[in-house]
């Protein structure tokens, strides 16, 4: 495909595999952004009652969910110390606070996956209870933890393309309720991550070719089987309004913190991003919670930059990095992705403020500065977001100007979106931490 650098001159930049930054001119009023999506507040909120009707059930199975009730849910963790550090490392004060949203740290699965995953899964398993006349809305869904649903999930089957934390989630929740379960992994994906998913008694097939390949091919397999349902990380609401559920949880963290979101106090939120799904879903939550008020950023490999070519183009899924001659080849696997998702893509267009991108080796800096720091040990990947506030200091004077936002900066809050670490294994979390020594 070719593409003129005249009419998109960043894209000279993203082949030499420079960072970059890219404020994206077609954002609008969030109300009016809000108007011209297939989805709306109602969706988000019948996924959040959804997921309360199960808690009893997850409370049950994952008894590490017994702080939350059965929630999914993670800590928001005030990163004083790594503030300070990366004002000495890049020289740009970072005005406001600064937070982790350790989705990291999500119980069942360790990473942003838990979100839209298992909600999609758990959908998926309630509509097929109500259809035969197992459960109502009205039981204690903790009686699916039982043979007799264990025994009638049996007979249907989930699928999944994944490049490992997606696979996880799916994976995990799927076999607990007694589904037969495929994962589809692509070349990227960490031998743990398929070693863990085995252990579960999850069907793994591996693939030589990337994320997309793995999707295409579990995709095609799963219309074969009539009773098999594929959950398409390229193309489902349901992952989606999973993760747009993170937005109400957040809302209350906030409040209980005595953090306000208003005119005079704006939120920045920095989230990396593969395909779009997760980062999406979370981002069209925050802008339906939060209006006007917040601003979203994505954040992806310089390898790997598919959304923003997409989006920067207007062409969304029907470009792919490779077409422009990028190789789609990181250390950060969930971010692994060459050709985004078009419906996250169109969603976004109006609400998202912007995208940039970050190199592995500052990701493994990042990495080792936030262990040092504050003792919180992440996959590369998930480093992605923290780069945001120092990328705004540096090169948002014209969009905060715009926003006017300049004057309001000492007011605001920075939340970086931390997807994925907890289940790492020590040993390579050690080699990742090594990584970012040399670095």
């Amino acid at each position: 495909m070719k593409i003129h650098t005249q009419q998109f001159p960043l894209i000279e930049k993203l082949t030499s595999l420079q960072e970059v930054f890219w404020f994206n001119s077609q954002i609008k009023n969030a109300n009016e952004g809000m108007a011209e999506s297939p989805l709306t507040y109602a969706d988000v909120k019948a996924a959040e009652e959804r997921l309360k009707r199960f808690a009893p059930y997850i409370l049950k199975v994952f008894p590490e969910t017994l702080a939350d009730g059965g929630m999914i849910e993670s800590p928001l963790v005030d990163l004083q110390n790594m503030k300070l550090l990366m004002k000495k490392d890049y020289g740009q004060q970072i005005l406001g606070q600064l937070l982790l949203k350790c989705d990291s740290h999500l119980p069942i699965s360790g990473s942003i996956k838990a979100r839209g995953g298992i909600y999609e899964v758990l959908k998926q398993a309630e509509q097929l209870a109500l259809q035969h006349r197992m459960l109502t809305l009205e039981d204690n869904y903790s009686i699916l933890d039982s043979e007799r649903f264990r025994s009638f999930f049996s007979q249907y089957s989930i699928a999944v393309g994944s490049t490992g934390n997606l696979g996880l989630s799916i994976g995990i929740i799927s076999a607990k309720l007694g589904f037969n379960v495929t994962v589809h992994m692509s070349a990227d994906a960490k031998q743990w991550k398929k070693d863990l998913l085995r252990s579960k008694g999850v069907n793994v097939i591996e693939y030589a070719a990337d994320y997309s390949k793995a999707v295409e091919e579990g995709r095609r397999q799963a219309e074969t089987d009539p009773n098999c349902h594929f959950v398409d990380d390229e193309n489902s609401r349901d992952l989606f309004l999973g993760y747009a559920v993170a937005a109400f949880r957040l809302k209350k963290q906030l409040e209980s913190s005595g953090m306000l979101v208003d005119g005079d106090h704006p939120l920045f939120v920095y989230l990396p991003c593969g395909v779009g799904g997760g980062p999406g879903g979370v981002a069209f939550g925050l802008k339906l919670v939060f209006g006007v008020h917040v601003h979203c950023f994505f954040a992806e490999p310089t390898h790997s930059p598919c959304m923003l070519l997409g989006m920067m183009t207007g062409l969304h899924d029907q470009i792919s990095v490779g077409d422009i001659g990028i190789d789609n080849v990181t250390d950060a696997d969930g971010l692994a992705v060459g050709r985004p998702s078009g419906f996250v893509g169109k969603v976004m267009e109006p609400l998202l403020s912007g995208i940039y991108t970050i190199s592995d080796e500052q990701m493994y800096k990042l990495l080792k500065d936030l262990a040092d720091s504050e003792r919180i040990y992440l996959e590369p990947s998930a480093l992605a977001g923290m780069l945001g506030p120092v990328n705004l200091k540096q090169y948002g004077t014209g969009y905060l100007e715009k926003s006017e936002l300049l004057n309001k900066m000492d007011c605001s809050t920075h939340i970086v979106w931390a997807t994925g670490g907890s289940m790492v294994p020590k040993e390579i979390l050690a080699e990742y931490y090594q990584k970012g020594n040399i670095s």
